[in-house]
Order: structure tokens, then sequence, then C-alpha cells
């Protein structure tokens, strides 16, 4: 009888199965198992707050697996992820199997990789129902206020829409940024620069700053004139020249909002995509036999912890001595402190292996992995290094008692900038200084005037949004966690109360309207302070401070009554009608102009008479339409089979294949096949080429189902365990199989790359 080891994810389960050996058979329950129902509350209020979960829908045949494999199983472990929403699906997966809470079976692992997955494995522990409250907390408490606010804003807003305790928030911070942008008011303000020649001829450009008193802000032309008329009759000569010598830091490693803020900046990707890849990289991927197989890449990317672990830190710092030299390896170790409300339950974000560098692995990954892992592999490194050393210059030129300054900076030693550079936006140098190289200049040194330069500026009104800046946001008003981030973002765009505009993330009128009615009947709601105070009360349950009962309860007192308010209000007021945006395209058939909608695939253009006209146009990212392509079919050299119509070659979800051009009057359909003049080493028929799905072309004999010969078996050089026989791997199931009679042995694997 094998040990059952059951974890969320089919690549992290081919991972760990080749780490543990044949007395352990290792099964991905994907995910969820259970739930609340979607149709109802599943929200027992009068019963302090009880959930009644169910079984998922198309998870039938996951958990029938599941108590199969666990029947006849010596020992279970469940090892999906380690965080609260982790614990809860183990918590799910033990009552399904009947596992009381006090049996040890639950193991978790911060890397996928060989030692850890096997030490783990020596040390189960119980379910921690802390973790699990507490998840239970924030999934009782997203259905109260999604499924009651969803239905309060049906009726007084549009249908269709939803409310969150996050999400609604995240919309307010967008929207309100709006509102700043579209009522600001730009205030007109001068600069004068001056280009200074020295006598060997080089030339030093200057900014006006102000008198001995401090800065002065030059406000009208006339001020400028002033200033210019009073300088160029005058002498600039050097006041002071002050060099600092500064220490730059290394950035810490990676939390999960610092990746996707770094992942959006520099690589331009969105929060869920970022997330997606570096899932990936944790669950394990198929790096050649030289690094040991299917491997995984990093530490587990949900963390809000800096910290790392003493073997990392060694290990990177033997990396550095051996790779860069001694004087790049800092005395002492470096660490960084988590910010205060961090629960630091894990790692920061690393690699598992710091031997396998980038550049080693570039072959075996996808380009998107290469690029996130490379940012993740270089920032940790770098963050055990020495630090950069600048020399930064600070000159003063004085002309009629007025002040000009400039300045420049030269690296002095690079540090762990040989690696990786890294700036923060908050702490840039004065941009009123040119901080590049600056010629050399002595304290009493006269200067001539090479040109005066007076110019008009406008302040500018706030940036928006981008996808970086409101993670960054959230994280620093403790709105939301690190895992929430992603979905937030993707919710409150397919909701159409927020949508992007290339980088940027711009409210729309539906989002203001929708906003400005939650703060007027659930102010609480979409508080920053209430909200980031409330991730605080989840902590406690997970602490074991306090319960799910107290915790909901003190919160749905306030929240019902608001519920009353704004039900009483839909009785009294008109509902809120979210005006339609209106464009500037005629409709094709009617004339009439058309207005922009959303739908599952984004924006277009619908007539506004639907449904008596349904014309619409897809439109790209700017709002304007798009021209359908022509399509150019190519037309076999047969006939419909039913009405003599031309068949025409056409691509869907499972390849290509023959269509009757007269669709959808007639629906003939047939596959496209290739023979190629090769008999079947197995029955003698003829070998034929066929289009299966995401269009790859394979080959199998025409005699199917008699012969269920195909070239998705591939011979490997590895014999069956259970019988000795030769295994394949068979490409349509992902697996690797015995093909032997009356042995079962099966694998999941990877999928392998083409011969």
């Amino acid at each position: 009888m094998a040990n059952l080891v059951i974890l969320e994810s089919p690549a992290k389960a081919n991972t760990v199965k080749g780490y543990l050996g044949s007395n352990y058979k290792v099964i991905a329950s994907k995910g969820h198992i259970r739930d609340l129902p979607k149709s109802s509350l599943g929200i027992d209020v009068e019963n302090n707050f009880k959930p009644h979960y169910i079984n998922i829908r198309g998870k039938g045949d996951v958990i029938k697996e599941l108590k199969k494999e666990a029947k006849s199983a010596n020992k279970i472990f469940i090892a999906t992820d380690p965080d609260r929403e982790g614990e809860a699906i183990a918590w799910h997966i033990a009552n399904e199997l009947g596992i009381p809470e006090s049996k040890a079976c639950r193991v978790t692992f911060n890397e996928i990789t060989k030692s850890v997955v096997k030490e783990a494995i020596k040390a189960p522990r119980c379910i921690n129902m802390d973790l699990v409250n507490s998840q239970q907390a924030r999934r009782i408490l997203d259905r109260l206020v999604g499924f009651n606010l969803s239905e309060v804003l049906w009726k007084n807003v549009g249908s269709g829409l939803s409310g969150g305790r996050v999400q609604s928030v995240a919309a307010r911070i967008i929207t309100e940024r709006e509102k700043e942008i579209s009522q600001f008011v730009p205030k007109e303000y001068w600069t004068v620069d001056a280009a200074l020649v020295q006598s060997n001829g080089e030339v030093i450009n200057a900014h006006y700053f102000g008198n001995k008193n401090g800065k002065v802000k030059l406000e009208s032309e006339k001020d400028a004139a002033e200033i210019e008329k009073l300088v160029s009759n005058g002498q600039f000569k050097v006041a002071s020249v002050k060099h600092i010598e500064k220490q730059k830091l290394p950035a810490p490693p990676f939390t999960t909002s610092t990746l996707q803020q770094e992942a959006s900046k520099k690589l331009g990707f969105q929060s869920h995509k970022t997330m997606k890849i570096a899932q990936e990289l944790y669950d394990g991927l198929n790096i050649g036999h030289e690094f040991g197989g299917v491997q995984g890449l990093i530490t587990y990317m949900r963390t809000d912890s800096t910290r790392i672990s003493e073997t990392a830190t060694l290990h990177a710092r033997e990396y550095i001595e051996k790779s860069f030299g001694g004087e790049y390896l800092p005395e002492e170790i470096r660490s960084y402190k988590s910010k205060s409300n961090a629960q630091d339950a894990h790692e920061a974000i690393r690699p598992s292996n710091v031997e396998f560098t980038p550049k080693k692995l570039r072959k075996m990954l996808s380009l998107d992995q290469y690029k996130l892992y490379k940012l993740i592999w270089e920032r940790f490194i770098a963050s055990q290094m020495e630090v950069a050393v600048i020399d930064t210059v600070t000159v003063e030129i004085e002309n009629s008692s007025h002040i000009f300054k400039t300045g420049g900076q030269t690296v002095k030693s690079q540090g762990y900038m040989v690696l990786y550079d890294y700036s923060d936006d908050d702490s840039a140098e004065d941009d009123e200084l040119d901080m590049s190289k600056l010629p050399t200049v002595s304290e009493g040194e006269k200067l001539a005037i090479g040109e005066i330069v007076k110019k008009q500026h406008y302040t500018e009104p706030p940036a928006r949004y981008t996808e970086a800046s409101l993670i960054k946001f959230l994280e620093e008003n403790g709105i939301g966690r690190p895992s929430t981030y992603a979905p937030i973002i993707s919710i409150i765009i397919s909701r159409d109360y927020v949508r992007r505009e290339g980088k940027h993330l711009v409210g729309t009128k539906l989002g203001e309207i929708t906003t400005d009615f939650m703060k007027e009947f659930f102010p609480e709601i979409v508080d920053y302070e209430f909200t980031a105070g409330m991730e605080s009360n989840l902590d406690d349950i997970e602490n074991g401070n306090t319960t799910i009962e107290k915790l909901i309860g003190g919160f749905y007192e306030n929240f019902a009554v608001e519920l009353e308010n704004a039900s009483k209000n839909n009785r009294e007021k008109t509902l809120l009608k979210v005006p339609a945006e209106e464009s500037n395209y005629d409709c094709p058939k009617c004339g009439k102009k058309m207005i922009y909608k959303t739908g599952r695939f984004g924006r277009f253009l619908a007539c506004p008479d639907y449904p008596s006209c349904r014309s619409t146009i897809a439109v790209d990212k700017e709002g304007n339409p798009v021209k359908p392509k022509e399509q150019t079919l190519e037309v076999a050299d047969f006939k419909c089979e039913l009405c003599g119509g031309d068949m025409v070659v056409r691509h869907g979800r499972y390849g290509t294949f023959f269509a009757c051009k007269n669709y959808p009057s007639c629906k003939f359909t047939k596959q496209k096949v290739v023979d190629i003049g090769v008999e079947c080493p197995r029955c003698g028929g003829s070998i034929i080429g066929k289009h299966a799905k995401e269009k790859v072309l394979f080959y199998s004999c025409n005699n199917y189902p008699e012969c269920d010969f195909s070239t998705w078996d591939r011979p490997l050089n590895e014999k069956c365990p259970d019988c000795g026989e030769m295994l394949y791997y068979r490409k349509t199931r992902g697996a690797v199989i015995c093909k032997a009679r009356g042995c079962e042995y099966r694998r999941d694997e990877e999928m392998m790359d083409e011969d």
C-alpha cells in the first residue's frame, strides 16, 4: 500500500512525484474542491454566520479519485500551498476524506526541491485551524459584502454590477484620482537656465534656485525677465563646491507586491501575468537531465516577508565571492526587516538554487519565464552584495546675490550595481539638478555667460495610476493582501469600473457613479482605514486572538443597517442611470450615433437602437473602429456530400478541418487527413496525418480504433517499475505509460519537447 500525497497543482504534482520514490502516489486536487454556492448567500446569518459548503460543480471525478486513492493508501499527506488558502483547501480535502483534525496529515514546503520535499514528508503536522478560520472569515466576509452589495447595485445603479469589500476600495482610488485630474487647475511658473562657459571652453548648465534666504518661485514672465536682466549684466562666480560620497544600498529580495511592481515597470507584465509565470516557476519545470530534470526554480511567490534563510544567504555569498570576487561581498551578512504589518509566514521570493543561473536555463524556459526568473535571480543575488558608492558633487554659482545650482555624479564603486540597478521613484535625486558627469570646477572660479534661457511651464495634474503604483498604494495603506492584488485589478477592469489606456488605469463613468453611491450608503466599505483594519482583524484570527463569530458579528451589525437604508432609498428615489458613452461614429445600418459598451472581450461599439438594430463594431485600445480582416478561405478539391457546395479549410479549437461554405444552412464537416504512403508497423494499414488540438500534426493508423498506433507514443530509455517492459510517453494524455498487457502503470509528465 503506497502513501498518498495530495497537492493542488498537476504541474507541482509532477515535480514532487520525481522526488519521492515508488512508495508514494502523488495526485492533484486541481485547486478548491468545496466552496460556497454561487446561486445563494450560503451563510446562515442567524446561526453565528455558519457557512454552507458544497462540492464545486465539475469536481466530482476529482473527489471520486481522491476517495479511491485515500481508501487504499497507507498514509495520507496533504501538501497544498503554504498559506491561508492552501490550509483551507487542505481542511476541505481532509473533511471530504474523513480525516480528523487531530491527525498529522499536513505538510508544507516553501520551495519545491528534493531535499525540502523529503524533509517536509518526514514531519507532518495537524491542520492549523487558526489559519483555516482566518481564510473562512475572509471568505464569509467577502460573500456577505459581495452578495448583498451586488443586489443593491443592481437595483440602484445597473444590472450585472458587483460590489466587493476590497475591489470597491480599489475602484474608489482610481476614480477619485480621475476626479482630481479633471478638476485640476494648472498654475503658471517659469524657469531660468544658464549655459556658462569655463576658461577652457567647457560648458556648465545651471538652473536658477533663489537667493541666500532660500528657494524662490518664479510665478510670471515678469519675475523671470527680472532675473534674466539682472544676471545678464552681472558676473557668474562659483560660490561653493560640495563633494559628498553616498552609499547606495541594494534593494531587498522580492515580496509579492514588489515583484508585481518591478515586473510591471521593467518587463511591462500585468500583475496576473506575473503571478501566473511565478506559479509555473514555483511548481517546477523540466530543465533537463543535466540539472536534475523537473525542478522548482523559485520559493513560494505569495509572501510579504523579506526574510531569507541562513542556508540560502550563505549559498548566495559563496556564489558572489566565486563569480564576482571578494570586493563585491560585504563583511557582514545582509538582512532586511519586513514591514510592521507583514505576516512573515514565508521567506522572500528567491531562486531555490543560486547555481541555476538565468544564462544556464535560458534554453529550457520560455521567453517570459526567463525574463521573470532573471529578475528574481538578479534581485536576490544583488541583495546580498556590497553597496554601490556614488561620488556626488553639488555646485552653487552666484550672480548679483542670486544663486544658480548644478550637480553631477560618478560611480566610485559599482557594488551590487554591476548586476542589478534598482531605482525607487521616491528616492530620486533632485530633479532641478543635472546629475550627469560635471566638468571640474573650483570655488571662486569665474564663468562666462554663454546663454540665458527663460521658459514658461504649467504644473501637471497628478499622474494616473499604473498597476505598479496602485499595488504600491494598496500595500502602503494595508488594503488587501499581496495574493489579492492581481484578482482585484482584473475584477474592476472586467466590471468596467476601470479601463486600461496603455499602462494607465482610468476610471470610467460607471466606476464614478458606483463609487459615489458606495460612499453615500456604505462609507465603511470604501474607507481606506476600515478596510486596512479588517485585514489586521483577520490576522488576529490567524494568531488565535479572536473568533470568526466576534469579527463577522461586529461588522455585520452596522452593515445590516446600511443595507436597510440603501433599500429604503431604492423605494424613494429614481434608479440611477449610467449615461451611455456616445461615439463620433455612425451605425453602418441605421445611421445613428453608436455608443461604447463593454463585453467579455472588452469594449466595442454598438447601435443604441438595440435590439431593433444589432450592429456592432470592434474597437482598438483608443476606441477607434477596427476593420474586420478579409479572410481568404482555401477551397478543397471536393464538394459537400450533403448540399454539393464548395468545401473550405477552417481552423477550430481542435485543429484544422473541412467545412461546407454554405454554413450555417449546411453544417457538414470532414476531418482533414493526409495519406503519407507509409504502412502501419502494427497492422499493415495506411498511416495518415491528422490535425489535432492546437494545430499540431500527428500520424496514426487509419484503422483506428481497431489499431491505436500513433506517433504520440514515444519509446523512452526507461523500464516499467511494475513489469520491467519499456515505457512510452503518450502526448495526448501527457503521461508516461506501460503498454504491456495487464500492466496499468501510468504517471503524469510535463509535455516533452518534439524530437
